[in-house]
Order: C-alpha cells, then sequence, then structure tokens
C-alpha cells in the first residue's frame, strides 16, 4: 500500500465512523479512550496557565536560565491546579493546561488563577532576584478560564497521541492567555457568574475581579484581576 493509499484509508475510515460516546464522571486520561471513534461528553471548566513572553526569554536569555523559568512556573502552577481539585491534561511548552468537574469547578478554577498569581509574585520572583541580583528578568504569566460541555477523544496513532478537547472552554481559555499579563488572571462571563462569593471576593469583602469588554472576540464580556490569593 502506498502512502497516499495508507493516508485516503486512514481518513476515509474518520469520517466514515460514527461517534460512540458516553457522559462522563471523571476527567478521562487517554487509556480510557479508543483510538477510533470514541469519544467522553462532559461539562468541565478549563484553566490554561502560559508563561508569558516566552518567546524573548529564549531568544535573550541562555538556555539553562530560560529552562529554570519555565520548570519553577509550570512546577507551582500544576501544584496549585492540583491542590485546588483540578486535574492536569497537558503540558505544552510554555503553557498548562487543566480541566475542572464537580459543582464548585468554576470557583477551584478561579482559586487556582489567585494562587498561580501568588506563587510567581510572592515565591518565584524574589527567589529569582536572590539568585540572579543582575537580571531586570521578572516572570509574568496570564491564566485563562472558561466552561462549557466538552467533547474528548482520543487522537493521534498508535504509540504516539494523546486526548484533543473539543468545545468552547478550551479554546476560549487559551485563547484568553494572549491579553494583557498587566491582569493576571481573565475569566469568562459564563464562568465568572457561577463563583461563589469566596472566589469573587477579598477577606475583608472587596470584589476582586473587574469587568471589561473582549474586543478581539465579539465584544463579549470578560472579567480581570490583580489579586493574589495566599496558598
Amino acid at each position: 500500500m502506498s502512502l497516499v493509499e495508507d493516508y485516503t484509508e486512514a481518513v476515509e475510515e474518520i469520517f466514515n465512523q460514527k461517534w460512540d460516546t458516553r457522559d462522563g464522571k471523571k476527567v478521562p486520561e487517554p487509556e480510557d479512550l479508543r483510538l477510533g471513534n470514541d469519544a467522553v461528553q462532559l461539562n468541565g471548566t478549563v484553566l490554561y496557565a502560559d508563561l508569558d513572553a516566552s518567546t524573548n526569554l529564549v531568544d535573550s536569555y541562555k538556555p539553562g536560565f530560560a529552562a529554570k523559568i519555565y520548570k519553577a512556573y509550570l512546577s507551582c502552577a500544576a501544584k496549585v491546579i492540583r491542590s485546588e481539585g483540578g486535574v492536569i491534561t497537558s503540558y505544552d511548552g510554555d503553557r498548562i493546561m487543566a480541566v475542572y468537574i464537580g459543582n464548585s469547578k468554576n470557583s477551584s478554577a478561579a482559586q487556582s488563577a489567585l494562587k498561580i498569581n501568588y506563587t510567581v509574585t510572592q515565591i518565584i520572583n524574589p527567589i529569582l532576584k536572590k539568585y540572579y541580583p543582575d537580571t531586570s528578568y521578572r516572570v509574568r504569566q496570564v491564566v485563562g478560564i472558561d466552561t462549557s460541555d466538552l467533547f474528548v477523544a482520543r487522537t493521534g496513532i498508535r504509540g504516539s497521541n494523546d486526548l484533543v478537547w473539543v468545545g468552547r472552554a478550551a479554546n476560549y481559555a487559551a485563547k484568553l492567555c494572549s491579553l494583557s499579563p498587566d491582569y493576571p488572571s481573565w475569566i469568562t462571563e459564563t464562568a465568572y457568574n457561577r463563583l461563589n462569593d469566596a472566589a469573587k471576593y477579598s477577606s475583608d469583602g472587596k470584589l476582586m475581579w473587574e469587568a471589561v469588554t473582549w474586543n478581539n472576540m465579539y465584544g463579549m464580556k470578560v472579567y480581570r484581576s490583580t489579586w493574589w490569593r495566599r496558598v
């Protein structure tokens, strides 16, 4: 069989097969799904945490320094996510994706964003300054959050495959990470409206989120925050 015939057969099979879908009760692992048209549907909240200006970081600093920044940021973000009940679904270079399910999924994701901001401002950057007193580099980052129904399938080939998350939340959460790191936490109105008071207000009753218009996404309302919450 030629390569063209092989590829044609594979694509024909994908489009010809009907989906075998089921409702998910937990965040699936790749092993939970077959490589064929097998899928899980669930309602989830997606969080993306993205290191800002990573291209400039690798272009302007030595690889060893850049790698330490990546490791410090992703390590802290991962620990926060797990502490808030999120499930890490992928690492992609300078970013991490996580999914939250359950009744408090939006509040847990929002708390994660505020705590990730704490680790950057109160832990990573002070230690960075301690070990590299002469550098002007400071870690900046953005967390994006949205919630929606998700369609989860296993994609790739045998021996090299992973899950693909199809749904608004995965797309919008990733896009929010392109917004200004001057406001490290961004959340859609849909997710914001489902936050509990602990995720909205500080300990002294101040609202931690500000509503703004996302001009590049049809003028939809989103919320942003500069606040942090202690881990």
